[in-house]
């Protein structure tokens, strides 16, 4: 038969190639920032993305603490958890989480734009973020990439 055969090419983990990516996070607004570093962790900017499988790169953020929100979120924004006692919810504006662990403002917003599930789990673990411009994957060689590009 001398027909053309198109076949969909599903990634798995074996042929999943991944690269260590290195994000510079000081002066850009939050939001904006998350959504790109979720776009990488996933893997949709790759040819080869395939949605139920781990086919996105390993994201290195640098400068935590150097990140912008616009308007009044510096007190108006919430962060809302629950200790699991009658009475246990307590919440932090982002200048105090800013103040305290500034990482998990950025840990925060992208979790929250990955899939809740299994798969969104395995795909946090690709995330790794640091107050300052120093990072524990010098030995992954990470390549730094601007953001402004994507």
């Amino acid at each position: 038969m001398d027909t053309l055969s198109y076949k969909t090419i599903s990634a798995n983990k074996e042929t999943v190639n991944k690269e260590w990516l290195l994000v510079d996070a000081e002066g850009e607004t939050l939001g904006r920032l998350a959504s790109k570093v979720a776009k990488l962790i996933r893997g949709k900017h790759k040819v080869n993305f395939t949605p139920h499988v781990d086919c996105g790169d390993n994201v290195v953020v640098i400068n935590a603490e150097k990140i912008t929100l616009s308007g009044n979120k510096w007190e108006g924004k919430q962060y809302i958890r629950h200790t699991g006692y009658p009475g246990g919810q307590r919440s932090l504006t982002a200048a105090e989480v800013l103040a305290k662990h500034p990482e998990r403002l950025v840990e925060k917003a992208v979790k929250g734009m990955l899939p809740k599930n299994k798969l969104g789990n395995q795909l946090y673990t690709n995330l790794y973020v640091y107050v300052g411009g120093e990072h524990n994957q010098e030995a992954q060689k990470p390549k730094k990439i601007n953001l402004k590009e994507i």
